[in-house]
């Protein structure tokens, strides 16, 4: 199976993403037509850079005026969101709620509502243009990922959101690009998967006129929930909210270095020198290691190991497991459930039982000592196996539609299903049964495979 791995040691943003893809072997050719079918009148441009003495891609959504398109983000630069509300305070003259960021740029750049873009209208642009279906259906999610944390953290309908002029030029831009570079690899490289590292979130504050919030901004943490972060080195913002909407809208799964075969490298550089690491983001693409006794299996799946961690509770509450569960599936728990069980003296309790990577399991067993109130656990490690799983895009009456698909070793489809995010997005924009949605998804996918 051909994974693509994101190292995000420096954080992720719009552009970075972009340029490693070129380095990594996409033709710029296919960013670029990505761009010119949008009508944005804007252009991709490309140059070599060195960040801390790694010769890495730069690429750079430029208007037809000649202006970079860009919001100022500590060495990335893809914010450009603003909402349409007022927030209990005056808007006499329609432009005083801006915002301003200053990480590490020298001005600080204004993102106003009135000339900005509603979230219907760029998705209409999305829509409108010649990009195949498969590649509007992952833009289509990215910007509606970003705009569904907008519309939380300000407790507005997502509607009302919009983006920047500038600063949507350059998110449509790198999210539609990114799109259709991450399909190229699919259709011409066969990769089948998407994996990032834990995330380098960076640190900080970032300024607005609500006040001054820490590093990750709120829509970025919101986006980044059930991944693993962390923060090191320089006090900027390195993840940006464009960055995570992608990572979601690829589906990524967290883990370190996977085992593989290399076949390509890319690092894609963001705006600026950071000092003491290099302000990259790195892809390798890859064919996953299958271990020997899984090759033997011939129409069998992967075979992968899977740490194991239970124990039994008798006093605590339902919603302090709740609880627990949430945060241990937020630290990268594979899997998370809750069995009850008779204990000694007829007591009733509950087996917590938490399917996790290896690698993952002595950070989870502490936070199971921290978080409950057991005085012991259980750890083992199993085989797994797996099916392989990749993604086809159907059309509906509705729209466009993902069907997660998972196949046996020798490539024979045994599974398929509707992506329920894809499914319940439709449903909530046309007012139809998500049922209604998910069957003719279903139905769509079959007659695609009859008629292949």
């Amino acid at each position: 199976m051909k994974i693509a791995y994101l190292d995000c040691f420096s954080g992720i943003s719009g552009d970075m993403f972009l340029a490693a893809l070129v380095d990594a072997g996409v033709p710029f050719s296919v960013l670029q037509d990505a761009v010119s079918g949008l009508g944005l009148e804007a252009r991709l441009e490309l140059r070599r850079v060195e960040r801390s003495g790694i010769d890495s891609a730069k690429v750079d959504v430029v208007t037809l005026q000649g202006e970079i398109a860009e919001t100022a983000h500590a060495g990335h630069h893809d914010h450009g969101h603003s909402h349409g509300h007022d927030h209990s305070h005056s808007h006499e003259d329609g432009h005083a709620h801006d915002h301003h960021h200053d990480h590490g740029h020298d001005t600080p750049h204004e993102h106003a509502h009135v000339h900005g873009r509603s979230l219907p209208a760029i998705q209409e642009i999305i829509r409108n243009s010649p990009l195949p279906v498969e590649v509007q259906a992952t833009a289509l999610r990215a910007f509606l990922l970003l705009g569904h944390a907008e519309a939380k953290i300000h407790n507005v309908p997502v509607e009302s959101i919009h983006f920047h002029e500038v600063g949507a030029v350059d998110a449509i831009a790198d999210i539609a690009a990114v799109s259709a570079g991450c399909h190229w690899l699919s259709t011409e490289r066969g990769v089948e998967r998407w994996i990032c590292s834990p995330l380098n979130v960076g640190g900080g504050h970032v300024h607005c006129a609500h006040g001054t919030f820490p590093v990750p901004a709120p829509a970025t943490l919101e986006l980044l929930r059930d991944l693993p972060v962390y923060s090191s080195g320089p006090k900027k913002e390195l993840v940006t909210p464009t960055g995570a909407a992608l990572l979601r809208a690829l589906d990524v799964t967290s883990s370190e270095f996977p085992a593989m075969k290399v076949l390509a490298t890319g690092y894609g550089a963001g705006s600026r020198d950071l000092p003491g690491k290099p302000n990259v983001l790195r892809l390798v693409i890859g064919e996953a290691s299958v271990p020997a006794a899984s090759q033997q299996q011939g129409h069998a799946g992967i075979e992968e190991r899977v740490g194991i961690i239970e124990t039994t509770i008798d006093d605590a509450t339902p919603e302090l497991l709740s609880y627990v569960a949430d945060r241990l599936l937020a630290a990268g728990a594979a899997d998370v459930y809750r069995t009850p069980i008779q204990m000694k003296k007829g007591r009733t309790g509950m087996q917590l039982t938490i399917l996790c990577s290896p690698d993952k399991a002595g950070a989870l067993q502490q936070m199971v000592f921290a978080e409950t109130t057991t005085l012991g656990l259980r750890y083992r490690e199993e085989q797994k196996i797996v099916l392989s799983r990749s993604f086809a895009s159907v059309d509906t009456e509705w729209g466009a539609v993902r069907i997660k698909i998972g196949m046996l070793g020798d490539g024979e489809v045994v599974n398929y299903a509707p992506e329920f995010e894809d499914c319940r997005r439709i449903a909530e924009e046309h007012g139809v049964p998500l049922k209604q949605v998910m069957q003719a998804a279903a139905t769509a996918y079959l007659l695609k495979e009859a008629t292949a």
